[in-house]
């Protein structure tokens, strides 16, 4: 079991600070049961639990650009990204890549392809140097047959995944490239502790990923960011945006 010497809980919002898995450490440290307890999924598990799940997890450390897994791949487990940007993406028959998801510290996936019993449909890519937590499907089973309460958890966070589909299909179809471009900023914002009116968010990949993210050309999407700041909306420092005014912005997204 890796362990850790922290006192602090770890977050997996902030991409658990207090545990530390480098590359030049003969013993990297991680504290598996108590980085699960803070997750949503684990939240209810008690210790005893927790220690016998991470027995079924380990640790992956990903370079930027390294596949964590490609679309055919057997599919027996899910993940989670603890430190880091991880893209889930699907390629054309022409090698047109369409980025579906990013996902970042603390957000997990594949877990309800994990149960389907089929390879994986899509592929899995570091934006950064990152660290995954995978955890394997025997251990998420196991944990089932002990506790049925376990699974309505599982499906909660595979419900809210749907939830976000769907709104990316009606944002694709009934929505103007602008208005996908202001409601992806206001997404990341969302949870972020605001003091005034003003708030800075920071692209952590790149502009053409994000486009892809959002359907649209890199081209229309730095467009769009230049048409907004043009209209005193949003003001653009290299890789950060200023939002001054977070509700003229969502208030323009409606018009």
């Amino acid at each position: 079991m890796l362990q850790c010497g922290a006192a602090v809980a770890c977050r997996p919002e902030t991409g658990c600070g207090h545990c530390h898995v480098d590359a030049s450490t003969p013993r990297p440290s991680f504290d598996l049961p108590r980085y699960l307890s803070a997750l949503p999924l684990f939240h209810d598990v008690g210790p005893t639990e927790l220690a016998r799940i991470a027995k079924g997890c380990s640790l992956r450390r990903l370079a930027r650009g390294q596949a964590l897994f490609r679309c055919g791949d057997p599919c027996e487990e899910f993940h989670v990204t603890v430190k880091g940007q991880v893209k889930l993406y699907v390629l054309s028959s022409a090698g047109q890549e369409k980025v579906i998801d990013i996902n970042g510290p603390g957000g997990s996936f594949a877990e309800a392809l994990m149960f389907s019993g089929r390879p994986y449909i899509l592929n899995a890519q570091a934006l950064t140097d990152a660290l995954v937590l995978t955890v394997s499907k025997q251990a998420v089973l196991a944990e089932i047959e002990r506790d049925p309460r376990f699974c309505l958890r599982l499906l909660a966070g595979i419900s809210s995944r749907v939830h976000g589909l769907v709104r990316d299909v009606e944002d694709y179809t009934l929505c103007s490239g602008a208005q996908r471009v202001i409601a992806y900023l206001l997404r990341e914002v969302e949870e972020r502790p605001r003091t005034g009116g003003e708030v800075t968010v920071s692209l952590a990949v790149s502009k053409a990923t994000i486009a892809s993210r959002l359907s649209l050309t890199p081209e229309y999407f730095s467009r769009m960011l230049h048409e907004l700041e043009e209209d005193g909306l949003i003001v653009i420092e290299r890789r950060e945006i200023r939002i001054p005014d977070l509700q003229r912005l969502a208030g323009y997204r409606l018009q």
